[in-house]
C-alpha cells in the first residue's frame, strides 16, 4: 500500500469521525428534545453499574418513590453524547458484551418487567 492510499483513508476515517459526531449531536438534540421536564435520567452505559436483578428492583424502588418521570437512555450505534451521559443521574450497565441498540432495548425491557415482577411479589423471577 502507498503513502496516498493511506491518506486516502486516513481523510474518509476523518469524514467518518465527523459524520459519527454529527449523528450523535442531532441523537443528543432529538433525546432532549423528547425528555419530560425535570425527569430522572438513566443512561445505559458500559460504564454503569452492574446490577443484579434484585438489586435492578430495589433501585427501581428507589426510582418510583422519588415520584419523577423515569427516562431511560440507549444510543444508537454510536452510542450516547458524552455531555448526556455526564448529566444523567444515573448509569447502567446491561452486559460486558456489546449488544446492538435493538437488542439491548429488549433486554432492558426484559429486566425491568423482572425487576417489577420481584416488587410485586411475583414468582416470574426465580432467585438462586
Amino acid at each position: 500500500m502507498d503513502s496516498k492510499e493511506t491518506v486516502e483513508l486516513e481523510e474518509l476515517r476523518r469524514e467518518l469521525a465527523a459524520m459519527k459526531a454529527s449523528l450523535v449531536a442531532a441523537e443528543k438534540a432529538r433525546i432532549r428534545e423528547a425528555l419530560p421536564s425535570g425527569c430522572r435520567t438513566v443512561v445505559l452505559d458500559e460504564r454503569g453499574d452492574d446490577l443484579t436483578t434484585m438489586q435492578l428492583a430495589r433501585r427501581l424502588e428507589s426510582w418510583m418513590q422519588d415520584g419523577r418521570d423515569v427516562a431511560l437512555l440507549i444510543g444508537g450505534a454510536d452510542g450516547l453524547d458524552d455531555e448526556l451521559k455526564g448529566r444523567a443521574d444515573d448509569a447502567l450497565r446491561l452486559s460486558s458484551l456489546t449488544l446492538p441498540h435493538g437488542l439491548a432495548r429488549l433486554l432492558l425491557c426484559e429486566q425491568l418487567y423482572r425487576a417489577v415482577s420481584v416488587l410485586k411479589n411475583h414468582p416470574y423471577h426465580r432467585e438462586g
